[in-house]
């Protein structure tokens, strides 16, 4: 049902308001159950039927981020013969049901199978809207504003939760949580309603062999003839990269994940993927997200002023995602991420010690308070929207869906340790806990250092060349292998010269 007339800018507009809504859920939904989980109303409904304990709110907001840890790993199978376009349709529908079941529920079980269900549609949208947009991308320097834009939706949707939560939570009723929760599927139904009229990638139609539809998608996102020699050399770039990845020494395998001698680094890639998204969620972020009221709680606020700061710290997490759209192609992916880190590290630090204190006082809350906030903030600024896209945009285009699936998996998995074990290690052994995101902060500075080439400004297929061994990179290679043609000679050529 895709629209034909879609094209140009409008259809590159179209596309990235339903991306950064579904994105907005994600982070909607994320962060919704935070503001509620410890209301009245909210624990009346479950315990109706349920005993309560220590593990019962973990287990409930942790069952979401198993499902889309599950939903992102199968993806590595099923994820290219979908499609980015009908991963995010199933994805916004499954939000849909999901979001339904979750503001319907009278039992610990039942808001359980919403979440999964949720978290399924999650994993879904998490896995593949920045290997969409990436792959729409026709200038290497608007794919990253464009991802990270989306990231801004995606933070913008826990802040929106936590503010809606503050509000309706004054309300003594169970409409005070069950709205903030239904509420998410207003965004899954506008998304779900603009995909519908929206392409494939091109990239995509180019690798399933569907090669009229792909010249039609690049003709209409350029909104050129297929003739025209921008077209056209786009259009071999990516010919020429598939050919390559084709090659059976360029196959990924197991083997290839552990010890990679492919001539792409196909392997290496993919371990960057999984690793970069792992190392974001043991930094501790979600932990915050989830359980900031209790954490503000914990170090002897009171209730109001808990809820309050909640929705301020998320507020300033989502205020830091906003000037990386603007700045990602001038600083370049490696230095944010790597001097972000630094200060997330500094700050954590400082947080670890002041609540560490045996006799909290006024001034250790609030030197507390400020440094969780600019942690926050810095975190926003350089480990969402980066890792996010430097995953997707770095996978080889036929391994992209299960770069960009990795990724989600890394990212959901230790969400699912983050948020289980720790939501019950915030009870049992309080501060403690902090320490082990501290180390991760620390660690994720030598691994972008070591492992993280910089990719501002080149395009996906130019990002191949970057990882690729010396010899790919030779412009003779590709002729002396003896598989080439013209075309691919050509295009070979002209990446070599981009590099």
């Amino acid at each position: 049902m895709a629209s034909k007339s879609l094209k140009g800018r409008l259809l590159y507009r179209v596309m990235s308001l339903c991306c950064s809504l579904s994105f907005a859920l994600y982070g909607y939904d994320a962060g919704v159950l935070g503001g509620v989980q410890n209301t009245k109303p909210f624990l009346a409904a479950l315990r109706r039927k349920n005993p309560t304990g220590t593990y019962v709110i973990p287990m409930v907001a942790s069952s979401y981020v198993l499902a889309a840890a599950v939903l992102s790993f199968a993806l590595m199978f099923v994820g290219m013969p979908i499609g980015r376009r009908r991963c995010i349709m199933l994805g916004d529908a499954f939000v849909i049901v999901g979001s339904a079941i979750q503001a319907s529920a009278m039992s610990v079980p039942h808001i359980i199978v919403g979440r999964v269900i949720c978290g399924f549609g999650i994993g879904f949208i998490s896995s593949t809207v920045p290997t969409y947009m990436a792959e729409m991308s026709i200038e290497s320097k608007e794919r990253g504003p464009e991802v990270a834009v989306q990231c801004v939706w995606l933070i913008s949707g826990i802040a929106v939760a936590y503010w809606i939560d503050f509000g309706f939570t004054r309300l003594d009723t169970q409409i005070s949580w069950r709205f903030p929760i239904a509420f998410q599927s207003v965004f899954a139904m506008v998304s779900l309603s603009g995909m519908i009229f929206l392409p494939d990638t091109p990239r995509w139609y180019y690798a399933q062999n569907r090669v009229a539809e792909g010249d039609s998608v690049l003709q209409r996102l350029h909104d050129l003839p297929l003739e025209d020699d921008r077209v056209q050399l786009q259009k071999r770039e990516i010919m020429t990269s598939i050919e390559l990845e084709e090659k059976e020494e360029n196959k990924l395998s197991v083997k290839s994940l552990l010890w990679d001698n492919t001539e792409l680094r196909v392997g290496r890639r993919i371990r960057i993927a999984f690793l970069i998204l792992s190392i974001q969620q043991m930094m501790g972020i979600n932990m915050l997200v989830y359980y900031s009221t209790r954490i503000f709680a914990n170090i002897g606020l009171s209730d109001y002023l808990s809820q309050l700061l909640a929705a301020v710290m998320n507020t300033g997490f989502a205020i830091g995602t906003y000037p990386l759209p603007y700045t990602i192609e001038k600083f370049g992916r490696r230095p944010i991420m790597i001097w972000s880190a630094v200060i997330c590290s500094i700050s954590m630090l400082i947080f670890v010690i002041m609540i560490g204190l045996p006799n909290p006082t006024i001034a250790t809350q609030w030197t507390a308070v400020s440094f969780v906030i600019v942690y926050n903030f810095a975190f926003g600024y350089g480990w969402i929207g980066c890792p996010w896209l430097y995953g997707p945009e770095i996978a080889p285009l036929k391994y992209r869906h299960i770069g960009g699936a990795a990724g989600s998996t890394g990212e959901w998995l230790f969400s699912f340790i983050t948020v289980f074990a720790g939501g019950i290690a915030i009870e049992r052994i309080g501060w403690k806990i902090w320490i082990w995101q501290l180390i991760a902060c620390i660690a994720a500075i030598p691994f972008v250092y070591f492992m993280c080439p910089e990719t501002g400004g080149k395009s996906l297929e130019e990002i191949d060349m970057l990882f690729a061994k010396s010899r790919v990179r030779d412009p003779t290679w590709v002729a002396e292998s003896g598989k080439s043609n013209d075309s691919k000679e050509s295009a070979s050529v002209s990446l070599s010269e981009k590099m």
